[in-house]
């Protein structure tokens, strides 16, 4: 059964991941596209201010399910990455 629900979380982990790369791929796209002049700043910024809330969901959540789950090395692996993205929200809160 715990083997189970290990494949479990390992799974969800790799789903979540790999929706985090196809977006931070999305981000570099659509900063490129700014970049080039295909899109202004304006437009930019709404394609991406609306994704940044469940990127740190996603990251949050995968670094949660590694602490809950026991497994140490991993959650201290995300726990830097976890408490920049957080760290970034509060800055961008606090100066809007």
């Amino acid at each position: 059964r715990r083997r189970r629900m290990e494949a479990v979380v390992f799974v969800f982990s790799l789903l979540d991941c790999c929706a985090l790369i196809f977006l931070s791929v999305y981000f570099i796209i659509t900063l490129s596209d700014l970049e080039c002049d295909y899109i202004n700043a304006r437009s930019c910024c709404s394609k991406l201010n609306k994704w940044v809330i469940p990127e740190l969901i996603g990251h949050t959540i995968v670094t949660v399910l590694m602490l809950i789950s026991l497994h140490w090395f991993i959650f201290l692996l995300n726990l830097p990455v976890a408490t920049w993205n957080i760290y970034r929200m509060i800055l961008a809160l606090i100066n809007d």
